[in-house]
Order: structure tokens, then sequence, then C-alpha cells
């Protein structure tokens, strides 16, 4: 498995930034993401689930007794305009109430939206209900992966990838737009939470003319090491995270295995960055950042 070691130090333990569980559209438990990452030599990882927080605690529990940190995080779903930005959520207190009771406004959205795109795949002639999607989620959020694996499950496809390519990717016949939060309100969260704002995967959503705004907002990171991000990517991402004076970040974006490998550590970043955000976090809860 190739290893984008993005911290230039040989001696020192590294993190994965960016990490999903089975709380959304993850396939690995907490437990078994600590597990992973113990295995594979990561002394830390972020929890970084889709507008979702319950699979934290779960993953601080299990790596009480094995020198793994986790770093509490989230994947928040926002736009700009007619945009789609993925706003990663570092060191907040994920059980702040104001922060639990919008992400559980969020996942009521995400059930409503998987309804309406079963209802749509119906029409298309795939014979599954909403109960066969929901039934599948005991906990956290439902997102269009829940729906692409029951899809193969059902026979309607022979992967998730076709699921998305003919069926609920964006423009197709059966998507259905998300409800995302406005940027500004969703960086806001996470700052009155204590936690940093970082702006994930540009390169993927596509945004880079609105990133001055978005950083105006408030944002203090930039997740430059992607595995969708080519070289070319991260190279004019470093450019923009140093012009603003970003923090720079990076993670897998592991949702578990994919063609029989797991993502997990595939990009890491080493401490300096984690203790960048640790220090971030601190300023932001002190009023000074």
């Amino acid at each position: 498995m190739h290893v984008r070691d993005i911290s230039h130090k040989r001696k020192e333990t590294f993190a994965d930034l960016h990490l999903h569980t089975a709380y959304s559209d993850g396939m690995f438990s907490p437990e078994e993401i600590v597990e992973t990452a113990c295995r594979f030599g990561l002394g830390a990882v972020a929890i970084t689930d889709h507008d979702c927080v319950e699979g934290i605690d779960p993953a601080i529990e299990a790596a009480k007794k094995t020198g793994l940190e986790i770093i509490p995080g989230v994947e928040i779903s926002t736009a700009v305009e007619d945009k789609e930005i993925h706003l990663l959520g570092y060191f907040m207190d994920w059980r702040q109430p104001a922060l639990v009771e919008e992400l559980d406004r969020m996942k009521k959205h995400r059930v409503v939206r998987i309804m309406k795109m079963v209802r749509l795949l119906r029409r298309e002639g795939v014979n599954i209900s909403e109960d066969d999607v929901l039934g599948t989620v005991s906990m956290g959020t439902v997102g269009r992966l829940h729906l692409a694996r029951v899809m193969v499950a059902a026979g309607a496809v022979k992967t998730t990838g076709e699921a998305f390519i003919r069926y609920i990717a964006d423009g197709k016949p059966c998507f259905v737009k998300h409800g995302h939060l406005d940027y500004t309100r969703a960086v806001d969260m996470v700052k009155r939470a204590g936690g940093v704002p970082v702006l994930g995967h540009p390169g993927v959503s596509a945004i880079d003319e609105y990133i001055p705004e978005i950083v105006s907002a408030g944002v203090r990171g930039i997740e430059v090491f992607h595995p969708d991000h080519s070289l070319s990517d991260s190279d004019k991402y470093l450019r923009l995270a140093a012009e603003y004076s970003l923090i720079v970040t990076g993670g897998s974006d592991c949702h578990g295995t994919g063609r029989g490998k797991i993502k997990m550590g595939r990009i890491r970043v080493g401490r300096d960055t984690v203790e960048a955000l640790r220090g971030e976090a601190e300023r932001i809860r002190s009023g000074n950042g």
C-alpha cells in the first residue's frame, strides 16, 4: 500500500485525520477503527463521521488501553450557493447541547432525503423499500452509500459505484439534493463548540473560487492531502494554505474496505499537525482564536 507521508519526519507517530465509522457510512465499528489503527502503527486518528458524533465515545473507550489518541471530529455537509462543501471540525466538545441538537436536526433531514430517493428508485424499477435502507442504520446517520449497498444486495446493481453512476450521483435520475447548512453557520457551530473548522477535500468539491470567502468566514485549516487529490491539487492547496495561514491537514477518508484494501493510513500527517490543531482549538476556546 502506498503511503503519502507529509510530515517529513521519520521517528514519530502519525495520524489519519479523516475516518468514518459505522455510525455514518463507514463499514468499521469504532472498535474496529481502533484495532486497525493500532495494527497499522498509527498514533492518532480522528473520527469524522458525516453530521454525527456518536462514534467518538465508543472509539475513546476502545482506545483507553492502547495508547492510540482519538481526536474528536465531525464532517458537516454544508453549501455555498449550489456548491457542496464538506467542513471538518476537530477537537470540539462533541457533547455540547447546541452542536448535538443541530446534528440531530440534520440527521432527520437525511432520513427524509433517503426516503425520497427510494421512491424515485422504485419508479425506475429498483425494488427496494425505505425500511430496507433505514433498517441497516441502527445508529448515527444515513446516507447514499447505505442506499447503494442495499441496491447491491437487492441485485439492482453489481457495485455501489454503479448505483451512483446510474441512479444516485448528483444529477442522476434518482438524486435528491441534500439539505445542507450554510457554510458560515457550520463554521460558527464548530467554533462555538470549541473546535477547529477545516475545509475538507476542496478538490473533490471543486469550490476553489469560494475559498477566499470561506476563509473569511473563519475556517482555520485546509485538507491538502486526500486520496482524490492529485499531486498538482495538493501543491495548489499547499500554496493557498501558505497564502491564508491555514493549518495543512490530510487523511485517508477511509470508509472501510474497497477492492479488498483498507485505505486507513494511506495518507497520514505528523504529530506537528495534530498539535497545531490542538493549539488552535485552545485559542478558540480561550477567545483568542
